[in-house]
C-alpha cells in the first residue's frame, strides 16, 4: 500500500486508493514500511520563506518526508529553489545519485493539468530513471500565475499528476542502494533528462521569437 502524507483533506489522493494522511492523522505517526508520496509545507522552504509566517514545527515535517522517503522509498515534491535540499544535502538535477540512490527530476505541474507552470523538484528513492520513462515535457507552458491563485488552488496536486506520482511511488521500495541487482541511476541518465527539459526551453524561446517577429 502505498501512503500520500502531507495531503489535504480533500485531496484526490483519497480516490486513488492510497492510505491518506492528512492533517488530522498527522504524518509523523507513519511508520509503515511502504513507500510514500510526500506533500509536506513548502512555506517555510521557499524562495519566499522570509516572508511567510509557518507554525513552529512545520519546517520540521519536510525534513520528517526527507527521512521517510529515503527509509520507505517513493517520491517526495517541493517546489523549484525549496532551500530543503541544502538543508538535507538531497542531489541537484545532474549531479546522479545521493548515498540513498535518491536523485532529482525537475518538471512543470502544468505538464499535468495544473493552471500554472509551478515547476517542482521531485526527489525520488527506490527506482531508477529509466524506470519512470518519458515525461510529458509540453512546449507551451501554462499560461496561469502560482502567486495569482488562492491558497487552495495553488496547494491542490492535479489528479493527473497524483496518478503520476503514485506510479513512481508504486516502483520504489527502500533505497535502491539496499536492492541486490537493481542499477542505480547514473549520471547519464539524469543528464539525458536534463538535455531534454534544455531542448523544450529551447523550442519554447524559438516558438515565441517566431510568433513575435
Amino acid at each position: 500500500m502505498v501512503a500520500a502524507l502531507f495531503v489535504r483533506s480533500d485531496s484526490c489522493y483519497f480516490e486513488l486508493g492510497v492510505d491518506c494522511w492528512d492533517a488530522k492523522r498527522d504524518a509523523r505517526s507513519y511508520t509503515e514500511p511502504g513507500p510514500v508520496i510526500a506533500h509536506p509545507p513548502c512555506r517555510g522552504w521557499g524562495r519566499l520563506s522570509h516572508l511567510a509566517k509557518p507554525r513552529p514545527d512545520e519546517k520540521a515535517l519536510a525534513l520528517f518526508a526527507v527521512d521517510t522517503v529515503r527509509r520507505c522509498g517513493g517520491v517526495l515534491e517541493h517546489p523549484v529553489g525549496s532551500k530543503l535540499w541544502a538543508a538535507k544535502q538531497l542531489p541537484r538535477v545532474a549531479q546522479g545519485c545521493d548515498e540513498f540512490g535518491g536523485f532529482t527530476l525537475v518538471v512543470d505541474q502544468g505538464w499535468w493539468g495544473h493552471p500554472a507552470p509551478k515547476p517542482t523538484y521531485l526527489y525520488i528513492v527506490g527506482c531508477t530513471r529509466a524506470d519512470i520513462g518519458e515525461l510529458p515535457v509540453q512546449l507551451h507552458r501554462a499560461a496561469g500565475r502560482t502567486m495569482r491563485l488562492s491558497p487552495a488552488d495553488r496547494e491542490r496536486t492535479p489528479p493527473r499528476f497524483a496518478e503520476f506520482l503514485l506510479g513512481i511511488a508504486r516502483k520504489c521500495a527502500g533505497s535502491v542502494l539496499l536492492r541486490p541487482g537493481c542499477a542505480v541511476t547514473s549520471s547519464q541518465d539524469v543528464d539525458s533528462y536534463t538535455d531534454l527539459v534544455a531542448g523544450a526551453a529551447a523550442k519554447r524561446a524559438a516558438f515565441k521569437a517566431w510568433a513575435q517577429a
